[in-house]
């Protein structure tokens, strides 16, 4: 089959080498970045993706490249480049909660434009989604990022950006808070998680009234806000909030990855709905809200059971959705 008969989904941003530090000392390097777990687990998933941006040539770009493949993602950029790989150096809590230090000056992911990645989505026949996110976010890459959001926007298609705030790495935090809320505009669908909104200083009491003034102050129709051991809550312009979380407790092994398979298991299930970009903006029914929820859910819970990011396949979250009981309220 041709990539561009069918290819449903386009993502664009990182791609690195997490070094993970282990209980004796030494660093471990696995396979990461938000966008590349995302495009991976959504293709493991069962739907065709393109990942966007280059990869190395080095040592580690070569890994990269082969996991993809190995999960059936397609490369917009077959060609290896010249540019090193990014690096990332992760240190994970006694409650398996990642902090994060970048090494991302001239690197592969980064040497790309915004003609680029339009050009690579122009020639596909089926794409109907675009996810991107995280260090894509930076206000140094926006021009790269913000008209390929803007063309893809144009094209009908629906545009999901996970904020996914790294805060730690970027020197100048009220730039970067405005810059990151500058680029949800191009939003379809949000996905932010409770630390995210904290980090972007938005106002209200908790979590689901910060998440509430975000959506309302942008243009997408549909919010999904993670709040971890809690559970998840769908949020839509439509004024509904749906939230749901799992029954049964789990054993966490780190959380590296997690969010990033949230998003695949939301994306996936409104992939399997057919719902067109601006969905979140009539009334959307209890049913196809609790699919979305339970199905992202379920994709992070196996995530966050392993170490590193381990994006489980559709059949293991299917079979979760069955094996473990889930509430859902609206």
């Amino acid at each position: 089959m041709q990539i561009n008969s069918s290819v449903q989904v386009a993502t664009a941003g990182e791609a690195l080498i997490d070094f993970i530090a282990h209980a004796d000392g030494r660093f471990g390097p696995c396979l990461g970045g938000a966008v590349y777990n995302l495009s991976r687990a959504i293709a493991r998933q069962g739907v065709p993706t393109l990942y966007l941006n280059p990869l190395s040539r080095d040592r580690f770009g070569r890994r990269l490249a082969q996991g993809m493949l190995d999960d059936g993602v397609y490369l917009a950029v077959p060609e290896a480049v010249v540019e090193v790989t990014s690096l990332a150096v992760v240190n994970v809590d006694e409650q398996g909660h990642p902090d994060y230090a970048f090494y991302r000056e001239g690197v592969a992911d980064r040497a790309t434009s915004a003609v680029a990645l339009t050009q690579a989505c122009r020639s596909l026949d089926n794409l109907s989604l675009v996810c991107t996110g995280a260090l894509a976010l930076s206000p140094d890459d926006g021009d790269i990022y913000l008209p390929w959001l803007a063309a893809q926007r144009q094209a009908g298609r629906t545009v999901v950006i996970d904020a996914n705030l790294r805060p730690s790495v970027m020197p100048d935090l009220e730039k970067y808070r405005r810059h990151v809320l500058t680029a949800l505009q191009y939003a379809d669908v949000i996905k932010a998680s409770d630390e995210d909104l904290v980090c972007l200083a938005l106002p209200g009491d908790d979590a689901l009234a910060q998440a509430q003034h975000l959506l309302q102050r942008s243009r997408a129709g549909v919010m999904a806000l993670t709040l971890g051991p809690k559970g998840a809550v769908l949020l839509t312009r439509h004024g509904q909030v749906f939230a749901a979380r799992e029954l049964e407790p789990i054993v966490v092994v780190d959380t590296v990855g997690a969010g990033d398979c949230f998003l695949a298991g939301l994306v996936v299930a409104m992939l399997a709905h057919k719902l067109p970009s601006d969905w979140g903006r009539g009334a959307v029914s209890e049913e196809v809200a609790k699919q979305l929820l339970t199905s992202a859910i379920a994709s992070a819970s196996l995530c966050v059971m392993r170490r590193g990011c381990v994006p489980p396949t559709r059949a293991e979250v299917l079979a979760r959705l069955v094996q473990v009981p889930y509430s859902f309220t609206r």
